[in-house]
């Protein structure tokens, strides 16, 4: 446990030294979505019978959730290939698993920031019905597991900084504008569409969605994202040991 709080707290230390920059970045692209897709070009669109705002807003919790959490492999590879930080925790006392749970919680942690700053521009908008509750904030959470997991493992995984541009573009960015962020995935064509309805990004789009409309849980969809938090924290593991040798 002394190696986990080593490694989540010099990430807090980090955090808090440029809280008020990262606060203002993980602004401004939900606000440009919400005045432009939600307000702008959804006011009088409705899906399911309720304003595409309340469709937009659970999508955009996701889909920051994510990037957020993911985010953290930058500040790893910095670390890792510029400022040999990672040597250090090589040579500590430090476990693989307290080094991964520590980065990953980092993740979490960005994530429910971003999370918590888009219900707060919620809570200024006017005639939203979402509802949120505890269930929500644990699928926010299992989201942003996975992702800081396949972030911390593509961060030990890649051979220079310059290549995780391309894991970015090539995954994550798509997954953010399929994954059930800004229209429902049964838009799409038939033959792509089973393809994204098993990404994880639109397991916690449409089961976010589910929740603050005040539907039933899919039983099948949580324990999919169990299933991907323990496979992306192994593969996390494999690639820190990976790396280490």
């Amino acid at each position: 446990m002394k190696g986990f709080w080593a490694t989540y707290l010099r990430e807090l230390l980090l955090l808090r030294k440029r809280f008020l920059r990262v606060l203002l970045s993980m602004s401004i692209n939900p606000i440009l979505f919400i005045l432009a897709f939600g307000i702008g070009l959804g006011r009088e669109l409705y899906l399911e019978g309720r304003p595409y705002l309340e469709f937009l807003i659970p999508g955009l919790i996701s889909a920051s959730s994510m990037l957020q959490a993911f985010a953290i492999n930058v500040e790893i590879n910095v670390a890792r290939f510029y400022l040999k930080v990672h040597e250090e925790f090589q040579s500590a006392p430090i476990s693989v698993v307290s080094f991964a749970l520590g980065e990953i919680f980092a993740g979490i942690t960005k994530a429910f920031l971003s999370t918590f700053i888009i219900l707060f521009i919620t809570l200024l908008l006017d005639k939203l019905s979402l509802k949120i509750n505890f269930l929500f904030f644990i699928v926010v959470f299992l989201n942003a597991f996975i992702f800081a997991s396949l972030g911390l493992a593509s961060a030990m995984a890649i051979r220079a900084h310059s290549d995780q541009t391309l894991i970015t573009n090539f995954i994550i960015t798509p997954m953010m504008f399929l994954g059930g962020t800004f229209f429902p995935t049964n838009n799409l064509p038939n033959y792509i569409q089973p393809l994204v309805e098993i990404l994880p990004l639109t397991l916690v789009s449409n089961t976010l969605r589910d929740l603050s409309w005040e539907k039933p849980l899919s039983i099948s969809n949580l324990l999919w994202l169990i299933l991907l938090s323990i496979f992306s924290f192994l593969l996390a593991l494999f690639t820190i040991k990976k790396a280490k040798d």
